[in-house]
């Protein structure tokens, strides 16, 4: 049997393409929290940093939350001490945060929001 000669050649499977890293929304946040697996702590600092993102004025931001049990190599490449910790990748400069994020206040100052951002 031959091809037919105006048939397409079949599409590349989904695990064969080439994985993006994450950018931040123009303007926005890229957010990068690690966490050790389903800890009460590490789902505190889940619900903590979404709440401050939703309600103190982050605007558009990405939440990457990564666990470092399914994921050590990012883990090592991020150099981390602890976990929780949250990593503000963009826009620069890169700042990190360890713990369950809920001192709202420090969490608000290191993300580098404003008043007038609000």
């Amino acid at each position: 049997m031959t091809a037919h000669p105006k048939s397409k050649p079949k599409p590349k499977s989904k695990a064969r393409r080439r994985a993006r890293a994450p950018r931040a929304p123009r303007g926005g946040y890229l957010l990068r929290l690690f966490v050790t697996g389903a800890s009460p702590r590490s789902a505190r600092a889940i619900a903590n940093i979404k709440a401050i993102c939703e309600n103190e004025g982050c605007g558009l931001y990405l939440l990457e939350v990564v666990d470092i049990y399914q994921q050590p190599e990012l883990a090592r490449t991020a150099q981390l001490l602890a976990a929780p910790t949250l990593v503000k990748a963009m826009p620069p400069p890169e700042r990190r945060l360890v713990g369950d994020l809920s001192d709202r206040k420090r969490v608000v100052s290191s993300l580098g929001l404003h008043a007038e951002e609000r």
